[in-house]
């Protein structure tokens, strides 16, 4: 195998080991995050730019934010209380948090 097709092969197999933390609007829909959320305006629960916005600057952004999607919480961003996540896995969780925080 030639070294060009030795790196691509590498490229598709590393892009297979991290589909599971892949993050997107689309695992948001898919998680039901947007039932309540959306990027740039005030729905149910905060947009996503305001979450960022509030994050902005904390090294422990993403673990912090990680887990109030997983065990939810209320009082944070008014009355409405965001149910909690438990069987979202520990990764979809963190890439959620990690996108989420890059809608600036």
């Amino acid at each position: 195998m030639t070294k060009p097709k030795i790196v691509l092969v590498l490229m598709a197999l590393a892009s297979l080991t991290s589909l599971p933390a892949f993050a997107s609007e689309e695992l948001a829909k898919s998680k039901g995050c947007l039932n309540c959320h959306a990027l740039d305006q005030k729905r149910v629960g905060p947009s996503y730019k305001d979450v960022a916005a509030k994050y902005a600057g904390q090294a422990d952004a993403v673990a912090k934010l990680a887990a109030k999607i997983k065990a939810g919480g209320a009082g944070a961003w008014g009355q409405m209380p965001m149910p909690p996540n438990p069987s979202l896995s520990d990764d979809d969780a963190k890439a959620l948090a990690q996108w989420v925080l890059g809608t600036k």
